[in-house]
């Protein structure tokens, strides 16, 4: 049996990527309907499942493929005058953020992931919102930041939902807002890990059976944006959420 086969064995028997194949499906829904919801899901569900060094760059490889996939359809609505030093700062920051990917341990930095989306979903929760205005320098911090969690847990979006949502945009604006900005850092954030060799045979695989379940699940999130109230999905999204913090706090 050559090397291949061997990883394909390995991936495609271990009971972990049924697993992640369910989370995936929920993150493509909540993605497609909110506009965020892939990483702040998957980075603490495939930390757990993986390892944070194997199952972050799977996560930031879909999340490039499916901002691509929505991407078209927002760029009429995103206010770019707040996206774009948004997304530039945090471009520039995500490289020193994945140094510390491949430099903290990897128990710790699990534990971390799940802590962040275990506050980030009780802030949600709250209602908290950042009210201030939104100047050019404090739209590079908050892109910094972002940055930084970005290549360190492959989550960028915490910071700047938080930071967004606070507007007094209605909905369609805040989703396209947020789905411009994944964009714009969504292939710096993959250039890191191929360079230091964490996208392997083992990711590549994984990322070929849980990518198609990505691709259908986030055109019936975006259809639902259309048909489901905002009272309805919000319960849900944020259980979901404390759910998976949870499970990489304490798993």
């Amino acid at each position: 049996m050559n090397s291949l086969s061997e990883a394909a064995w390995t991936v495609f028997a271990d009971w972990r990527l049924l697993a992640a194949v369910l989370a995936t499906a929920v993150a493509g829904v909540m993605r497609g309907y909110s506009g965020f919801g892939t990483a702040v899901i998957l980075a603490p569900i495939y930390s757990l499942l993986w390892g944070p060094r194997a199952g972050v760059p799977v996560m930031l490889l879909m999340e490039l493929l499916v901002s691509v996939q929505l991407l078209p359809s927002a760029l009429k609505e995103a206010d770019r005058r707040v996206v774009l030093p948004l997304g530039g700062a945090a471009a520039i920051a995500t490289p020193i953020g994945a140094w510390i990917l491949f430099t903290v341990d990897g128990e710790a930095l699990r534990r971390f992931i799940g802590g962040f989306v275990l506050v980030f979903g009780l802030l949600l929760m709250s209602g908290w919102r950042y009210h201030g205005t939104r100047p050019l320098s404090l739209n590079i911090m908050v892109g910094t930041l972002a940055g930084l969690l970005k290549g360190s847990t492959g989550m960028s979006g915490p910071p700047v939902i938080l930071y967004l949502l606070a507007g007094l945009e209605e909905a369609r604006r805040h989703r396209a807002n947020l789905i411009m900005f994944f964009a714009t850092i969504a292939i710096v954030s993959v250039i890191v890990p191929i360079l230091g060799g964490l996208v392997d045979i083992p990711a590549l695989l994984r990322l070929a059976v849980l990518l198609p379940v990505m691709a259908l699940a986030v055109p019936i999130g975006a259809r639902l944006f259309l048909v489901v109230p905002d009272r309805l999905y919000r319960p849900f999204a944020m259980a979901v959420l404390l759910v998976a913090g949870g499970m990489a706090l304490f798993g």
